[in-house]
Formats: C-alpha cells, sequence, structure tokens
C-alpha cells in the first residue's frame, strides 16, 4: 500500500493511500483515502477514466460529449461527481490530484489512468 502525505496552500497536510480495500465502505474499493475527514474515494468506472483522462489532456467539454457519445451536461456531471470524488474544486485540482494519488501515469503523454485503479 502507498501511502502519501498531501499538503495544502495554507500548510495543513493530510495523509492519503492508493487502493485498497476498504471494510467500511460496503466492499468498495478506494482510489485514496483522506484519514484526517475519513473520506474515501471509490475506484473509477471506465467512463469516468475516458473522461479523466480528456480532462489531463485538455479536452473540451463538448469534443469529450462527442467522442463518448453524451451530452455536455452528462460529461459536466461525471466531472463534478469526480470533483467530489477526489475532494478538489476545479479540473486543474482533479489532474493534479490524480498525478499526486498515483492515479495517472507518470512521463508518458498522454497520461493514462493506470489499470489497478479501474473498477
Amino acid at each position: 500500500m502507498l501511502g502519501l502525505v498531501l499538503v495544502s496552500a495554507s500548510g495543513g497536510a493530510r495523509s492519503a493511500t492508493a487502493p485498497s480495500q476498504s471494510a467500511g465502505t460496503g466492499g468498495a474499493r478506494t482510489v485514496g483515502e483522506d484519514r484526517s475527514s475519513g473520506a474515501g474515494l471509490r475506484r473509477l468506472t471506465a467512463l469516468d477514466v475516458r473522461i479523466l483522462e480528456g480532462v489531463a489532456v485538455g479536452t473540451s467539454t463538448v469534443r469529450l460529449a462527442a467522442a463518448l457519445h453524451l451530452s455536455r451536461q452528462g460529461v459536466e456531471y461525471r466531472i463534478g461527481l469526480m470533483l467530489r470524488q477526489f475532494d478538489v474544486s476545479n479540473r486543474a485540482a482533479l489532474v493534479s490530484r490524480a498525478h499526486s494519488l498515483g492515479v495517472l501515469s507518470v512521463g508518458a503523454w498522454p497520461p493514462r489512468v493506470l489499470p489497478a485503479f479501474l473498477e
């Protein structure tokens, strides 16, 4: 299990862990866990993986929607769910958090979600 310490701009530190099985979430697997608040992040669906990878390379919502055969609002909804899941406020922070938790590949372009984080 990989332990990470996340430091916010205000200087506060939070611990997070990469994939684990959490007994407290009814058997749902988690991406990371904020131990200070106890909120775990669930693994990503195939659709969320494609959206996160698109956001990571800077693809617009309209292009993502067309490529995934979804409405623009559908893509925005899924991104909003991931923003809450990763406990971040915007897309840049979402990509940054995904990188820091080891969800996205490092040293490769375009970034890809690692298979261990796929539901």
